[in-house]
């Protein structure tokens, strides 16, 4: 598994309307939004008494392409799917299955048994599992 840093957001400054006199001094005139180069997989989940259960879409990437990087309050799934070119003379009709950088955040809402948790990978579906700490127990 390989653990790395990846910044696949960037900010840009927009205006909300035209720039009235003074605006510079005046807080909250401006916005600033974050341009995403990246798409998100679908994803399940569910809680469980005795853990978080998270399956993630994936179909179509390599294992090899996925990172996952472990925070004490999230998890950070991150990866690529690549996929084949299209012959040079076809013309698209629906081009639907997303491609490039994939980022999914998935807060953890209870401390996890790091050590613990699970994952497996099959039929393009990535599963994992994080125990409540100390044995969970419910809300």
């Amino acid at each position: 598994m390989r653990y790395r840093r990846i910044s696949y957001r960037y900010a840009l400054t927009i205006r909300t309307g035209p720039e009235p006199l003074g605006a510079g001094l005046l807080p909250g005139r401006e916005r600033v939004r974050l341009a995403q180069t990246w798409w998100q997989p679908a994803a399940d989940i569910a809680e469980s008494p005795s853990a978080l259960l998270v399956m993630v879409e994936l179909a179509g990437v390599s294992l090899d392409e996925v990172d996952l990087l472990f925070y004490d309050d999230a998890v950070v799934i991150e990866g690529q799917r690549r996929l084949p070119p299209p012959p040079v003379d076809a013309r698209y009709h629906a081009a639907q299955v997303r491609q490039g950088p994939f980022r999914l955040e998935v807060p953890l809402p209870f401390p996890v048994d790091h050590d613990a948790t699970r994952a497996r990978y099959e039929a393009g579906l990535l599963y994992l599992e994080f125990p409540r700490a100390n044995g969970g127990g419910g809300r």
